[in-house]
């Protein structure tokens, strides 16, 4: 529909705490900006969100729906288990569950959580050496990647001790032969991380096409040197590029909050 909203999701704001509503616009919006870049996968992949509370309740999309039509009131609301916990029109996606839940269960920093399928993601994912450093985008998100083997399509249960295992206390995942991933504390620092993540995998894919032998891996010295400035992570600039991502949106795919 032309003002962004979709058939059978009636309007909950307020329905619901004003937290879980934020969460919800947050939510959908980083759902709108994915579409907005191209990095979307028709309607697979996904991004969760924590709602604040003990109950542990995450949002999650509906399975179906394509991420640049997303709104705050379509997305759904369920347990750690996977059991949907409102009423709503709308079924989810297990594989979405298996990862995400996992993921959500074990970190209390990851109240976001982002997983892609671009090309350039998947791409470096199935490269025998990972990220390389051959960029600044490489460098500031390479202290904070972690690795997880392919298993196949994320249905087994059993594989989300692997997964968190692997992931350890790192903010940024490359699943390999599968695609990228993002957690952050807010729906900013997620964002961010991915943003320079999928940046970082595009420019290596190009530098790439002229072969392995003639690309210039960064020096050492400037390698430790990215380390030691970004020990603070992405939170700052994300907090900062924030307001203006969902302004972009606003101008050009408006209707997220609905």
């Amino acid at each position: 529909m032309a003002d962004g909203s979709i058939v059978g999701a009636a309007s909950l704001k307020g329905k619901v705490s004003e937290e879980e509503w934020k969460a919800r616009v947050d939510l959908a919006a980083l759902y709108r900006l994915v579409a907005l870049h191209g990095w979307d996968d028709m309607i697979f992949t996904h991004i969760s969100a924590r709602i604040p509370g003990p109950e542990h309740h995450f949002l999650i999309n509906p399975y179906g729906l394509f991420f640049g039509e997303m709104t705050a009131s379509a997305l759904v609301k369920v347990d750690l288990e996977g059991n949907i916990i409102q009423e709503t029109p709308y079924f989810i996606n297990p594989a979405g569950f298996t990862i995400h839940s996992a993921i959500h269960a074990a970190r209390e920093d990851a109240h976001y959580v982002m997983h892609l399928h671009t090309d350039q993601g998947v791409a470096v994912a199935a490269q025998a050496e990972g990220l390389l450093p051959l960029s600044q985008h490489a460098l500031i998100v390479l202290p904070q990647i972690a690795y997880h083997d392919y298993e196949g399509i994320a249905l087994n249960l059993d594989e989300r001790e692997r997964l968190v295992g692997d992931f350890g206390e790192k903010k940024l995942f490359l699943l390999r032969n599968h695609g990228t991933l993002s957690v952050g504390s807010t729906a900013a620092e997620c964002w961010m991380g991915m943003f320079f993540l999928e940046r970082a995998c595009a420019q290596q894919v190009m530098a790439l096409s002229a072969g392995r032998d003639g690309v210039l891996i960064a020096p050492e010295a400037a390698q430790a040197e990215v380390r030691g400035q970004m020990q603070m992570g992405l939170g700052g600039a994300g907090r900062l590029a924030w307001p203006g991502c969902l302004r972009r949106l606003d101008r050009e795919l408006p209707g997220y909050d609905a």
